[in-house]
């Protein structure tokens, strides 16, 4: 794992980053790290709580549960522009899965004591980082929805169907 310094114009072209200006774009990346991850890492696990944000800038990641069966289920990759970790980073709760790499990746990563240090001198930047992981994460419950309708139609192709 290697870190390096991330700057404001790398971080405009990511998910945090598209509804700040430039200058802070250079705020924030002040306060992020940019990670290279390698093949089969394990990025965070389920089940132990982290601070920290990830968006992901190259690469992909197998997002994976544990089924109790001595064995992980994967249940979907991840790829740039994706944000895991939020709801951890938001509430301090463990996380629900496992992400680990497939193949080399990189993303930029954000602690919470870090983006909450920026509040009083820049409200309006951690707003608009708020509303990307907000953003985030109902695209998450949409994509959920969608799969739970698909499955029930596989299941019962008569639902819905009057």
């Amino acid at each position: 794992m290697t870190q390096k310094v991330v700057s404001g114009d790398e971080l405009k072209q990511t998910t945090l980053g598209q509804e700040l200006n430039d200058e802070q774009c250079r705020v924030l990346a002040k306060v992020c790290l940019r990670r290279t991850v390698e093949n089969g890492e394990v990025l965070f696990q389920e089940g132990v709580a982290s601070d920290t944000l990830f968006v992901i800038i190259s690469g992909r990641f197998a997002v994976s549960r544990d089924t109790g069966r001595g064995f992980s289920d994967t249940l979907h990759l991840l790829a740039a522009a994706h944000l895991p970790g939020e709801s951890g980073f938001l509430d301090g709760a463990p996380h629900s899965a496992t992400l680990r790499a497939v193949g080399e990746a990189e993303v930029v990563t954000l602690d919470r004591t870090h983006l909450e240090a920026l509040l009083v001198d820049h409200p309006i930047l951690v707003y608009k980082v708020m509303r990307a992981i907000v953003h985030s994460i109902r695209e998450i419950i949409r994509r959920m929805n969608r799969q739970h309708s698909e499955l029930l139609s596989y299941i019962n192709p008569n639902i819905g169907r009057f």
